[in-house]
């Protein structure tokens, strides 16, 4: 790992993995004003048609139960607002789109036989608006059939084909990431891994409409340097009192560790940042191991993403914004077809996997096994959890397979094998995943150790949420197995 980049080679030319990344346009964190954090965004929501009820096509009454579940994820989301019309012709389209704003995606909602292709389509598609569209088998149109089509010309748009009225809130959640994306802004310290496109800020700003900021050279350490000495203490007492055990760390250790955590949290605070990428750790490890602070942060719903991993924070960002869930940035340990089953290990791990206000997973504190020091967690995930396991590569795919977790090996006291937390998933069929791992979808970073090496887990299935999100934000979507 790099331990002395500085900014001046962050902002020049950067050599990472044998290739010269350009970054000279990557803004300095302070250098422009903080977007609003936890704002909320406008989804158009668009009764497609006619509700006259008569064949083929929805009725006034059928529009109540669909309004009243509107009104329910609104306020269950809590950060998204409905701008709702009925719409029969492309210009009454064109009317609610400009009342909900340019940068609102839409939630279509089949009304009648040919409501969508008549009336929304044709607007979305020239405002190149990302569509979800709800429809009601049977009574909710045809023209439901014409979305792979057009997916296929490249427009963004994916289908909630259900009786169940809980999928306009999934629809609502999906459609917002699009929008907070575009608010985003992550900082960011190389040396960057991953696939080239990630650590492009023009690239990233122009695919996903998130912004890339650099920690200005001293920063870290000017903020750590300040850090109040009794929010360090209190922070070091909670880590400490609700470990399971302390295994080798000292309390010095984790005082230093909780300095480094803070000054993380600072360092987002100062610049309204929603996601962090450092590439430096090993650099910063004297003065404090900041795995303690990755974990802290993930927990509170701020993506934090060791190892430079660019395409690990931006899946984390956004699976942040369409789940509210913290993941698992992980290496591939290794894939057992003996067992069947798939090894994902790493020191930076979350505690709380279901969401910010979810219970902690238990843990205890062990010292960094590679430089046997500091302290970090071996966090114990629920064993018979089933896990989706993904990744984001070249700003253009989604890799994704899942599993089942039936073992979290605990390390024994004073074997230096590894990173800490690990989880053992078992896979469908694990001799496929070995011979598909990448998918194809990785080309010339292949090769590049990180770019195939790390994914991020998430607890449950969201296999059916990541090829949604892929139709929105123009994704391919790969299944290695």
């Amino acid at each position: 790992m790099c331990t002395h980049c500085t900014r001046r080679q962050f902002l020049g030319v950067t050599g990472v993995g044998g290739m010269a990344l350009a970054t000279a346009h990557l803004a300095v964190a302070g250098d422009a004003p903080a977007p609003p954090r936890d704002s909320k965004v406008r989804v158009c929501v668009v009764i497609a048609g006619k509700p006259e009820g008569r064949s083929w096509g929805l009725s006034e009454e059928d529009l109540t139960p669909i309004k009243k579940r509107l009104a329910e994820a609104e306020k269950n989301l809590g950060n998204v607002e409905f701008v709702l019309g009925q719409a029969n012709t492309t210009e009454q389209t064109a009317k609610l789109l400009e009342q909900a704003g340019p940068e609102a995606p839409v939630l279509a909602v089949s009304a009648d036989i040919f409501g969508l292709s008549r009336a929304v389509a044709p607007v979305a598609f020239e405002q190149k608006r990302p569509v979800a569209v709800f429809h009601l088998p049977v009574i909710g149109g045809h023209d439901w059939c014409l979305v792979n089509p057009w997916r296929a010309q490249g427009h963004r748009i994916t289908l909630f084909n259900s009786t169940d009225y809980g999928e306009l809130q999934r629809a609502a959640a999906l459609l917002r990431v699009v929008p907070l994306l575009r608010q985003s802004r992550v900082l960011a310290s190389p040396p960057f891994k991953g696939t080239p496109e990630s650590f492009s800020p023009e690239k990233v700003k122009e695919r996903l409409g998130v912004e890339m900021m650099a920690i200005p050279d001293g920063r870290y350490d000017e903020v750590l340097d300040g850090v109040d000495e009794a929010a360090a203490e209190a922070e070091a007492k909670e880590w400490l009192d609700q470990a399971e055990r302390i295994v080798e760390p000292a309390r010095e250790d984790v005082l230093k560790a909780a300095r480094a955590s803070l000054t993380l949290e600072k360092l987002i605070a100062e610049n309204g940042c929603h996601g962090l990428c450092v590439g430096t750790c090993m650099r910063w490890l004297p003065r404090g191991f900041p795995c303690l602070g990755f974990s802290r942060l993930n927990d509170r719903g701020i993506p934090a993403a060791c190892d430079g991993d660019m395409d690990c924070l931006l899946t984390m960002l956004t699976m942040q914004h369409a789940l509210n869930r913290a993941g698992f940035l992980g290496n591939a340990a290794g894939v057992d077809t003996a067992k069947n089953a798939f090894h994902l290990s790493h020191c930076s791990a979350p505690l709380r996997m279901e969401g910010p206000e979810s219970p902690r997973a238990p843990y205890l504190l062990r010292r960094h096994a590679e430089v046997r020091g500091g302290a970090v967690t071996e966090v114990h995930y629920r064993i018979g959890q089933e896990v989706t396991i993904t990744k984001m590569v070249h700003l253009d795919t989604l890799l994704v397979f899942r599993g089942k977790i039936v073992a979290v090996p605990r390390v024994p006291n004073g074997e230096e094998r590894g990173c800490r937390t690990e989880i053992v998933v078992e896979v469908s069929d694990a001799d496929k995943l070995l011979a598909n791992w990448g998918g194809g979808a990785l080309g010339d970073s292949a090769t590049d150790y990180y770019a195939s090496l790390h994914r991020v887990a998430y607890y449950g299935d969201h296999t059916s949420t990541i090829r949604h999100l892929g139709d929105l934000l123009g994704l391919k979507v790969v299944a290695e197995v």
